[in-house]
């Protein structure tokens, strides 16, 4: 049984549990007292006892957040970690490759994503979530480097390596190696070849 110290009212241990877990959920971490009509906050403290470990830090946590106004919050992007992170960047200093540091894992810190780097954020978010990965950037990375071209079609890279610019895909689909227009029988070469 609960009995809060600071009213008259008590409870069983589950109901106050389950009371305090639900606006916690809520992101309230000021907890009244569930009796009718009273306006008594619990405290942390006096509840611990009778609540289960995961609701204390839970608890805990939300108040930890709360002293931190949100234009100060961050929260790393990795779903298997979500770390509260603080932005202490009084300068306003532009900052985009950051570490976590929890799970370690670098993001960008201006777009709040897995680091992308060579990548504006912008062209970044335009990508499939397919594209997204550490592989992908790398084989974008290496097509800027060579000047390969993504079929329009498929959107396979596609290398010319001499010749006219007319190329046709391993989808068949056929485009100008210069612009990436569809290849048509007027189009009679590029002038960005």
């Amino acid at each position: 049984m609960f009995r809060n110290e600071r009213c008259i009212h008590s409870f069983c241990s589950d109901c106050i549990s389950k009371h305090i877990a639900s606006k916690i959920q809520e992101s309230i971490t000021v907890v009244s007292c569930p009796g009718l009509d009273c306006k008594v906050v619990l405290e942390v403290d006096a509840c611990r006892p009778v609540l289960p470990k995961d609701v204390v830090e839970r608890w805990d946590e939300a108040i930890f957040e709360a002293l931190f106004p949100a234009s100060q919050k961050l929260y790393c992007p990795f779903k298997d970690c979500s770390a509260m992170l603080l932005n202490d960047n009084e300068e306003g200093e532009v900052i985009r490759e950051s570490e976590c540091p929890y799970c370690h894992r670098l993001f960008c810190a201006q777009c709040h994503d897995a680091w992308h780097p060579g990548l504006e954020c912008e062209e970044f978010q335009r990508l499939n979530e397919d594209e997204r990965g550490r592989s992908d950037l790398m084989l974008r990375e290496l097509a800027r480097e060579r000047r390969w071209m993504r079929c329009p079609h498929c959107k396979y890279y596609v290398e010319r390596t001499v010749g006219c610019p007319h190329m046709t895909c391993r989808c068949s689909f056929q485009f100008c190696y210069g612009c990436g227009e569809k290849w048509t029988d007027d189009h009679g070469g590029c002038a960005r070849d």
